[in-house]
């Protein structure tokens, strides 16, 4: 018996249109599974505009939010997240300002999560990059 799963891009206005990858992939099911793309520090143009690790994590956290909310969903919606970082150090060095950056966003809310350090990114200036699974009601 074969089954059949419909899955609906979602690729918000707000966000640069997406080449060779969608920003997310909606599954059916008894709840929602929203798969979100990698998101980098890209404003709507598709450009890295800033070199900080801690904007570059907001931003980046903000276009996952984008993707989650533009699906109908709400940050306390993610069950999944991994953050790739090229600066474990620095990730480690500024997590004061990442834990404030994750309240204004995330409120209380932590999903399963893992960090990864990796050589580098797609984008040359990119330091930071997040995917995400989010289940939708």
């Amino acid at each position: 018996m074969e089954t059949h799963v419909t899955l609906t891009v979602v690729n918000p206005a707000d966000l640069a249109t997406p080449r060779g990858f969608v920003h997310g992939l909606l599954a059916a099911g008894g709840g929602r599974v929203l798969f979100v793309a990698g998101q980098i520090a890209t404003d709507s143009d598709g450009r890295v505009a800033t070199i900080d690790f801690v904007q570059q994590f907001e931003t980046a956290l903000t276009n996952v939010l984008t993707v989650v909310r533009a699906a109908g969903g709400r940050p306390d919606h993610i069950a999944r997240m991994t953050v790739y970082v090229t600066n474990m150090v620095e990730y480690r060095d500024r997590r004061p300002a990442l834990g404030d950056v994750w309240r204004r966003h995330m409120g209380s809310h932590y999903p399963a999560m893992a960090l990864v350090q990796v050589l580098a990114l797609v984008d040359a200036r990119a330091a930071v990059e997040i995917e995400a699974t989010a289940v939708l009601p």
